[in-house]
């Protein structure tokens, strides 16, 4: 068991079945390896990694206490098994009985419920195989949605009781862009291999995202064209190691489609109208740096997000 303490939310407890290893360490970049200078503690974010694949014991904390942790799992998986690993998030101490019957009974009416939803949503005419691509598909979107935290004014700056950044990278990449200030759930290309959005494919992850989740899909779109998003000059910021990148003006057409649809809602009209999406879209988005707006921003007023 791990015992969770979080000051906004209170405490919880993560429940392991057959009672693994349980590592602890603490969520801190590891300052030796990135820059070469001291680490104030042994336990750094690595640590677990360092003592799985590297055997350094050590690297954990032996008191089990920190602010990250793992169960390890000591498992053998022959050719064609299936093998379960059940955990319980809770916030109760007292919770008997964690992995009875009810436990699978519980994870059997989830996938009732959505094998229900997305009869509602993929077309019945299709075969089961193109079924099962679509349902997979939607998947992997609604897997890719992450927050994404990126605040460029501080990137430049450096983080207080961090070794500085070279002084290039004030006249680096995304050196204009001081504005920008990102911390907001996203959904990403692919957040295990590509972390980050990138405003053409998030205009089009948009459309069958709709299908599914069409609040979040229009939410997503109207993100993109708020002031501590796009650039001062009605730029939309690109991808994280360079937002002035030209792309083609994708927002405007998908969120067109997404108005069309909305004129025909299947499950009620979202907050964001569509079509308000749409205008601003159009009125803001440049294909690419007008002239006269390379070099500071075009607008020297300081715009920063109400935090």
């Amino acid at each position: 068991m791990i015992e969770i303490n979080e000051p906004e939310y209170g405490r919880r407890w993560l429940l392991a079945e057959d009672s693994p290893d349980l590592l602890f360490t603490e969520n801190d970049s590891n300052a030796a390896r990135l820059y070469g200078s001291l680490n104030a503690s042994p336990h750094l974010k690595d640590s677990i990694n360092d003592c799985l694949l590297h055997d350094r014991k050590n690297a954990v904390n032996a008191d089990a206490k920190g602010t990250k942790a793992a169960a390890h799992y000591h498992l053998r998986v022959e050719a064609g098994e299936t093998v379960a690993v059940r955990l319980r998030l809770t916030n109760s101490s007292a919770v008997s009985a964690v992995f009875d019957d009810g436990f699978d009974e519980i994870f059997e009416e989830r996938r009732r419920e959505a094998d229900e939803f997305y009869s509602t949503v993929i077309p019945q005419d299709l075969s089961d195989d193109a079924k099962k691509v679509m349902r997979q598909s939607f998947a992997g979107l609604l897997w890719s949605k992450q927050f994404y935290h990126y605040v460029v004014n501080e990137w430049l700056s450096g983080d207080p009781g961090n070794p500085q950044p070279p002084e290039g990278r004030k006249h680096g990449r995304n050196n204009e862009w001081g504005h920008l200030y990102n911390a907001d759930v996203i959904s990403m290309p692919d957040k295990w291999e590509y972390p980050w959005y990138a405003a053409w494919d998030l205009a089009f992850h948009c459309v069958p995202l709709a299908l599914v989740d069409s609040e979040f899909a229009k939410e997503q779109l109207a993100l993109m064209v708020r002031e501590w998003y796009m650039h001062p000059n009605g730029q939309l910021p690109a991808y994280e190691w360079a937002f002035g990148d030209v792309n083609r003006r994708c927002t405007p057409g998908r969120a067109a489609r997404l108005q069309d649809r909305e004129e025909t809602p299947r499950r009620g009209r979202s907050p964001v109208p569509a079509a308000r999406l749409s205008q601003a879209a159009a009125e803001f988005h440049l294909v690419g740096e007008p002239e006269g707006c390379r070099g500071p921003q075009h607008f020297p007023r300081r715009i920063s997000r109400p935090r």
